[in-house]
């Protein structure tokens, strides 16, 4: 699912209370795993919450809510702080970052992050992101998805993917779970 997808999603505990609504999606440090959410309030003049919700603490993700035990899964932000502030210089926001291929193709700007969840909800990770293509891709200027390695290089303001990973492009969610995984098992020199 595309991260923009998450905002506003309402987060209730199991027992069927509304407590928070998801605000932004706070990356693990290595930008590899979602570490967790900040969070507003409900309502029409709801602001911004204190607290945040570690991923450790999320039950389920759905299409509808984020679902929790109770409202102890909520803590305080610090919590969060030192995978908010990323490492190495790295920012944390790759909305906007332009992709590069390791042999220094320009393939386009960020503008969305697709996460997975692995297993029972164990673990939530970047698998890819959604450009806006260059003309070194086919359809120039529309949006396309891009996966990408189990590792990659950032900097503050470029994302590096093998070249490889133009021939798993796809234009849709529709296949593209199968594409990362193909593109995955190629890099680790797999049929």
């Amino acid at each position: 699912m595309r991260s923009s997808e998450l905002a506003k999603r309402p987060v209730v505990t199991l027992a069927g209370d509304d407590i928070a609504q998801l605000k932004d999606i706070v990356y693990a440090a290595d930008g590899g795993s979602v570490h967790g959410f900040t969070l507003a309030g409900r309502g029409l003049f709801a602001g911004p919450l204190s607290t945040v919700l570690p991923w450790s603490s999320v039950t389920a993700l759905g299409n509808d809510a984020v679902m929790v035990d109770d409202d102890t899964a909520l803590v305080d932000k610090s919590v969060l702080a030192q995978s908010a502030a990323g490492s190495g210089g790295v920012r944390g926001d790759v909305l906007g970052s332009r992709v590069l291929t390791d042999a220094g193709t320009d393939l386009g700007k960020v503008v969305d992050v697709v996460v997975e969840v692995r297993g029972s909800s164990d673990q939530c990770d970047v698998v890819g992101y959604e450009i806006e293509s260059s003309p070194a891709l086919e359809n120039a200027g529309q949006k396309v998805l891009m996966p990408l390695p189990d590792t990659m290089a950032a900097s503050g303001e470029h994302l590096i993917v093998p070249a490889s990973a133009t021939q798993f492009v796809r234009h849709d969610l529709a296949g593209f779970g199968a594409a990362i995984d193909d593109f995955r098992r190629q890099l680790r020199g797999g049929a």
